[in-house]
């Protein structure tokens, strides 16, 4: 696989999540021409030495001088202050405030920039399939939220929050969400939702759900459909607000595969048959799944310098 990049030398792509690190390498062709995974790390001194050993490790097996390279460039979650290289509230990774970008850049001497991991992800997304226009990323994760590119570039609206659709209401009468309110779209199309709906599933529902439907578990089924309604929303929501040509879903929660987005493609033309102006808005064609093993977080957090 191969994405269009600007500079002339490689870089490093980091993508830091919850349970896993996630590095690559493009070439100046843009080329993937390394990966690795390492256990993520909990805490602001584990977070940052794991980075650099991702990093060094890349290089090395990359047969490249640390300074042959021209970036870094980290996809997190958490809130981003880009200027700064600083990451705030990354609850997961156990990080309330970190320097991220200029204490790893100070450790290796290159440039790192950082970036929200679900925009990250959206940009590697539309560079690996070669999308134009406007396109959104849906990040069915352990949260909800969307990623924006227009014409190749992430939109991030006037304060950075663009894409948190994760906490729009949709039913006032729903479940309480994290955020305060209730009946958020994450309550319903999440990887929490599904722990929530069906805690039978255990710590990872998303990996047992299919073979529990498979059994017979009328629960599961349950908190499959609501998944599904719940995705089919935030489409038709992104959809309507943003008209892009692509909406790719990707997230932990795309290894569902095609149960998932033949039941959010059903789920859309169900709602079309009723209501002819959804039925021109062809939004069933619009969505497409992610690969199971595609590095797009990682690949976009190594263009991230580019914007």
């Amino acid at each position: 696989m191969s994405v269009g990049v600007a500079s002339a030398r490689p870089r490093i792509g980091l993508d830091i999540g919850g349970t896993k690190l996630e590095a690559i390498s493009l070439d100046p062709a843009g080329a993937v021409t390394g990966s690795l995974r390492l256990p993520t790390e909990p805490g602001e001194a584990a977070v940052l030495r794991s980075s650099e050993l991702a990093v060094r490790t890349l290089a090395e097996r990359a047969g490249v001088p640390l300074d042959g390279f021209a970036s870094v460039g980290i996809g997190i979650p958490g809130r981003i202050d880009r200027s700064s290289g600083v990451v705030h509230d990354a609850v997961n990774l156990g990080v309330r405030s970190l320097a991220l970008g200029p204490d790893l850049s100070a450790r290796i001497g290159l440039p790192v920039t950082l970036d929200n991991d679900v925009t990250a992800a959206a940009v590697g997304a539309v560079s690996l399939l070669g999308l134009r226009g406007t396109a959104a990323y849906l990040n069915l994760g352990t949260g909800l939220a969307a990623g924006i590119v227009v014409d190749g570039v992430p939109w991030r609206g006037g304060t950075g929050i663009a894409g948190e659709i994760g906490h729009l209401p949709f039913d006032s009468a729903g479940l309480p969400c994290a955020c305060g309110q209730r009946g958020c779209l994450e309550t319903a199309a999440s990887g929490s939702a599904l722990k929530r709906t069906w805690p039978a599933g255990g710590e990872h529902p998303g990996r047992v759900l299919l073979a529990a439907i498979a059994a017979g578990d009328a629960d599961a089924r349950r908190a499959f459909d609501r998944l599904v309604s719940g995705a089919a929303h935030c489409v038709q929501l992104l959809a309507l607000s943003l008209d892009p040509s692509t909406i790719v879903i990707g997230g932990g929660l795309r290894l569902l595969g095609a149960p998932l987005l033949d039941g959010v493609r059903a789920e859309l033309d169900a709602r079309a048959s009723a209501s002819p102006f959804l039925a021109g808005a062809a939004l069933a064609d619009r969505v497409r799944l992610l690969d199971g093993d595609s590095p797009a977080a990682a690949v976009g957090a190594a263009l991230s310098a580019d914007h």
